[in-house]
């Protein structure tokens, strides 16, 4: 069993969070929560509002959470304002030395670049960030060619949906094949591998 701690914060964008969220609960939920459990981590135990408007309880603040195996970091307009929050940037950093995988979601990769994580590692983001994610992350290897990195213990993505390809293929790289195949068909999503 392994917990996903999920990172929210006010604007976010939607499916960053959501698409892994669904991800990997239905993962969990298909091996009789066996494989996954998710959780939703912000800075305070608080309401975030994201983008557009959908309102998410964080379950946990980041003072107070349980020890999480794999953290997504998800982007989005407020991705801006978290990469200068000192206490977040530490978290995530802290968080990052103790977990299994860490990874982001489109401007999530400014939060993990802010944050120094990105430093001589392949990295994306959304095709509109890149020009800040080169700014903040000045020694990382920007791919703009690739839907999303895998650098062992952190990977990145571009954005919105391309958080759920990245999730698939890490179900695939942490669980196998055949249990990331049952998540997909069961979301009826189409096939991360023609995307990438």
């Amino acid at each position: 069993m392994r917990t996903v701690g999920i990172y929210v914060f006010d604007d976010m964008e939607v499916l960053d969070f959501a698409g892994p969220f669904e991800v990997f609960a239905v993962t969990g939920e298909l091996s009789g929560w066996t494989l996954f459990k998710v959780l939703t981590i912000g800075e305070t135990a608080r309401v975030v509002r994201a983008v557009n408007g959908l309102r998410v309880l964080a379950d946990c603040g980041i003072s107070d959470h349980p020890p999480v195996d794999v953290l997504v970091v998800p982007g989005g307009a407020g991705s801006k304002a978290e990469m200068h929050k000192e206490n977040v940037l530490a978290w995530v950093r802290d968080v990052t030395a103790r977990c299994e995988l860490t990874f982001s979601v489109c401007s999530g990769a400014c939060i993990l670049g802010a944050a120094g994580l990105l430093d001589g590692l392949e990295a994306t983001t959304h095709h509109e960030v890149l020009p800040r994610l080169r700014e903040v992350a000045p020694r990382a290897i920007i791919r703009e060619d690739l839907r999303f990195t895998d650098n062992g213990r952190i990977c990145t993505s571009e954005g919105i949906s391309a958080g759920i390809d990245l999730s698939l293929y890490l179900v695939e790289r942490l669980c196998g094949k055949t249990v990331a195949d049952r998540t997909r068909v069961y979301m009826e999503y189409g096939d991360w591998r023609e995307r990438r």
